[in-house]
C-alpha cells in the first residue's frame, strides 16, 4: 500500500557535501528532528550495522528510547565488493535490483552463490552483535530505522519489508544523507523520512556527507551496543 511519506530535510544541506563532522554529529542533528518521540514507551530505534549503529546510538541516547538492531546485508556483485545488486534481511527477505541484475548479466546460480555468502555473514553478525537475542515484539510499535546513509536504498527497503511483516504501527526512516533516487524508492513504503542531506545528480557517495569518515570495526559496534545497554559488558 502506498503511503507517500512526509519528508523532513535540512534545506541548507541540500546538494552539499561535508555537512557533518562525523556520524555522532549527524546523530545529534537527527535526534533534534525526532524530538516528538522523546521518552515514548512504544518507540524503538533500530540500527543497521555497522555505521548505522554509531548514528543510532546518539539518537537513542538523546530520545531516551531503546536501541535495538537489525542485520540487513547488501548482496554484493561478485567482481566488485563495493557494489550491490540487492539486499537480504536477517529473516530471509530478499530484494533484487532486477534492472541491474539484467544489465550485469548475472545468472541464477551466481545470484544464489552470492545469497549464500551473505547469509553466512548475517548469521555471524547476529551472533556477534545480538548474541542471538530474540527480536522484540514490534506489533503496534513505532520503529525508527537508522543508518549512516542510503546509497541505492535497497538495503533499507529490505529492512522496511521485514518491519511490515511485524505489523508495526509507524515506520520512520532516519538517515543523515541519501540520494533523491533512494528517497523516492522507499517513500511509498514508510510514514516519515528524516534525511538532512538529500542530494541529486549523477554521482553519490555516503562518505561525501562527512568531514571525518571511516569504516567501523566489529569491536567499535560491540562497544557502542554495550554502552547503550543493548549488550552486557
Amino acid at each position: 500500500m502506498s503511503k507517500m511519506a512526509k519528508i523532513i530535510e535540512e534545506a541548507s544541506f541540500r546538494d552539499k557535501i561535508h555537512v557533518f563532522d562525523d556520524r555522532l554529529h549527524a546523530g545529534e542533528l537527527l535526534a533534534k528532528r525526532l524530538a516528538e518521540y522523546e521518552g515514548k514507551r512504544d518507540v524503538y530505534v533500530l540500527a543497521i550495522p555497522a555505521g548505522g549503529v554509531q548514528v543510532a546510538f546518539l539518537v537513542s541516547k538523546r530520545l531516551k528510547i531503546p536501541l535495538d538492531l537489525t542485520v540487513t546485508r547488501k548482496i554484493h556483485v561478485p567482481w566488485n565488493k563495493e557494489a550491490g545488486f540487492g539486499a537480504i534481511s536477517w529473516d530471509g527477505i530478499i530484494l533484487l535490483n532486477e534492472p541491474l541484475v539484467a544489465s550485469l548479466g548475472l545468472r541464477k546460480d551466481e545470484i544464489d552463490r552470492c545469497v549464500v555468502e551473505e547469509k553466512k555473514v548475517i548469521r555471524r553478525r547476529l551472533q556477534m552483535f545480538r548474541h542471538d537475542k530474540p527480536f522484540p515484539d514490534l506489533k503496534d510499535q513505532t520503529v525508527i530505522i537508522v543508518d549512516d546513509g542510503l546509497a541505492s536504498g535497497f538495503s533499507m527497503l529490505t529492512t522496511i519489508k521485514a518491519m511490515e511483516k511485524r505489523d508495526v504501527k509507524e515506520i520512520v526512516i532516519a538517515v543523515p544523507t541519501a540520494p533523491l533516487s533512494a528517497i523516492e524508492l522507499i517513500r511509498p513504503h514508510v510514514d516519515k523520512i528524516v534525511c538532512l542531506n538529500i542530494r541529486s545528480g549523477p554521482f553519490f557517495a555516503v562518505a561525501d556527507a562527512y568531514k571525518l569518515w571511516y569504516d567501523l570495526e566489529d569491536e567499535d559496534v560491540i562497544n557502542l551496543l554495550q554502552l547503550s545497554g543493548f549488550l552486557g559488558s
